[in-house]
């Protein structure tokens, strides 16, 4: 049985989610020497919006989440950035590449960072469509 769904008032139809948590890779991104020749793990979680009602088990018609995963890695490896925010940004561009995204937001974690005093984590969240 199909269950359609219902518009919201302003005429969109909510939309699916495929969520990637934890990706890790290894990038050479930051400002200061030592993070560009040492490099530091980066951990990326993505989530891409898409519409997956009546896709017919089609993997075309939908993201195949290890090759995103492998994209994603691949954007945190190349050439090196100074800033997450601009890592992020790639990422978000990789993902709306997939002719299915609809809108994504990014999360690139930096848990290594060069901060003099305890902390968990440093990370960036962002949020893009298609424009």
């Amino acid at each position: 049985m199909s269950v359609r769904l219902e518009a919201d008032a302003a005429g969109a139809v909510p939309l699916d989610s495929i969520t990637l948590t934890g990706l890790r890779a290894t990038g050479h991104h930051g400002v200061f020497d030592d993070e560009r020749a040492n490099g530091q793990e980066f951990v990326v979680d993505v989530e891409v919006w898409l519409d997956v009602h009546g896709i017919a088990d089609d993997l075309e018609r939908t993201i195949h989440y290890g090759v995103l995963a492998e994209e994603v890695v691949a954007a945190i490896e190349r050439d090196p950035v100074d800033l997450i925010e601009t890592l992020a940004e790639r990422i978000a561009a990789v993902v709306l590449g997939h002719g299915a995204a609809h809108h994504v937001r990014v999360v690139v974690h930096k848990p290594s960072a060069p901060i003099t005093v305890p902390f968990a984590d440093v990370s960036i969240t962002i949020t893009r469509g298609r424009a």
